[in-house]
């Protein structure tokens, strides 16, 4: 499916003071990252690069168990500096990661649940692996193809994901060594369909939207839900996939 990056940048600004609140599922998968790059990567490094630290809860987490001498951090649009104080050594590139230059001689590339938007992963891997330094790290959280399962079948819209097989397979073409690659699911309850829709729509997840809701295909929809109640109410699906890999001699 061919992406809207503004739009994708517009529902995510307009989320951005929800976000925080209401993105469960993205904090813990932070900080699961976090534990893992604590258990694979060294604690002090030169130079890092995140790509698309939205709010900053990754960004925070990383800064708490790490040293760095140069914080780089990246999103689509500038209003995400908002959620940053005027830390030292924090540097910015905003835009598409897939159409700027990336910095160069990285010791780290951190991604937390930014990675679905990208139109080029196999092009984005490979540029990644030339701007880290040798034996740099490339630690990221995705998700795969389970992920918001339930709008995808009622609606028909969402990405379109990888697998940890197609990871791996990209990974290893694209000049890494795997240390560690895996996947998970967690459901989120919710007490009605509305109530799923409102969670996406705090979270910016509604970005790929490119239809308008009608008051007729609304009905539809919650009507429509049914099959994923549960007795602990609508169910939503997160499927992340954690990654930790190192670009290889």
């Amino acid at each position: 499916m061919s992406l809207n990056k503004n739009l994708v940048a517009q529902r995510f600004a307009k989320a951005g003071q929800s976000y925080s609140e209401h993105a469960i599922v993205q904090k813990q998968i932070c900080q699961n990252l976090t534990g893992l790059v604590q258990q694979f990567c060294p604690t002090t490094m030169s130079r890092v690069f995140e790509i698309g630290c939205g709010s900053g809860n990754l960004t925070r987490l990383l800064a708490t168990s790490f040293q760095f001498e140069e914080l780089i951090l990246n999103d689509l649009y500038a209003d995400v500096q908002q959620h940053f104080s005027h830390q030292e050594n924090l540097k910015w590139l905003i835009g598409d990661i897939e159409t700027l230059d990336f910095p160069q001689q990285l010791d780290m590339i951190v991604s937390g649940s930014a990675l679905q938007w990208m139109q080029d992963l196999p092009h984005l891997l490979k540029r990644c692996n030339e701007a880290l330094t040798e034996r740099g790290w490339l630690c990221f959280s995705t998700f795969g193809s389970q992920n918001l399962i339930e709008i995808k079948e009622l609606t028909g819209q969402g990405l379109s994901y990888w697998s940890v097989e197609n990871w791996n397979s990209a990974l290893i073409q694209a000049g890494f060594e795997i240390l560690h690659l895996s996947e998970s699911e967690t459901q989120l309850y919710f007490d009605s369909p509305k109530d799923v829709l409102q969670h996406l729509k705090a979270t910016g997840v509604t970005a790929t939207a490119q239809h308008r809701w009608t008051k007729q295909t609304l009905q539809q929809f919650y009507q429509d839900y049914d099959r994923f109640k549960y007795a602990e109410g609508y169910s939503l699906t997160y499927h992340p996939i954690y990654c930790i890999a190192r670009r290889m001699k």
